[in-house]
C-alpha cells in the first residue's frame, strides 16, 4: 500500500531499475508518515562511505508528539539494502552516470519501505515528448468514451 508517490521523479528521469529499501526512522517519524504528513518531492538519494542515505525528505511532526522529542522535519535518513545491491548501485552511479531517486514510500509487513530508482536524467525535449504522448493517450481515451455512448 503506497503512502507517498514522487510523480516528479518520473517527469524528470527515465527510471530503469527499482530497489526496495528499509528506512531507519524515529518513532515520531513513523507516526507522522502513517498520518500522511511526509513529502519526498524534493528528496534525493546519495551514497556516502558505502552507505545509502535519503536527503531532503520532509516529515512533519504531529502536534501530539512528545515534549521531550525535538523533531527535525528534514534530516538525513539511512536506507537499508543488501550489500550486493549497494555495491551494484555504487558501480552504476559512479561509472555509468546514473542517479538515485526516491520513487515512493509504502508499507510492507507493517514496516515503512522506500522504493528508490536507478535513473538517467531527461533532457527538456524528452520531457516535451512525454507530455505529447500523454496528451495523445488522453485524447484517444476520451474519443473511445464518446464512441461507446
Amino acid at each position: 500500500m503506497s503512502i507517498i508517490d514522487n510523480k516528479k521523479a518520473f517527469h524528470d528521469y527515465f527510471v530503469e531499475e527499482r530497489f526496495e529499501a528499509g528506512m531507519v526512522l524515529h518513532g515520531w517519524e513513523v507516526k507522522s508518515i502513517r498520518a500522511g504528513r511526509a513529502q519526498i518531492k524534493e528528496a534525493y538519494v546519495t551514497i556516502h562511505n558505502g552507505e545509502i542515505f535519503l536527503f531532503g525528505a520532509h516529515i512533519s511532526a504531529l502536534l501530539s508528539a512528545s515534549s521531550h522529542v525535538h523533531p527535525e522535519a528534514v534530516r538525513t535518513r539511512k536506507l537499508l539494502l543488501h550489500a550486493e545491491e549497494i555495491k551494484k548501485l555504487i558501480i552504476k552511479v559512479e561509472r555509468s552516470g546514473y542517479t538515485l531517486v526516491p520513487l515512493n514510500m509504502h508499507f510492507k509487513g507493517g514496516r515503512i519501505k522506500c522504493e528508490i530508482g536507478l535513473a538517467k536524467g531527461k533532457k527538456q525535449h524528452d520531457k516535451r515528448d512525454t507530455e505529447k504522448q500523454r496528451d495523445g493517450e488522453r485524447e484517444v481515451q476520451s474519443a473511445m468514451k464518446q464512441h461507446r455512448r
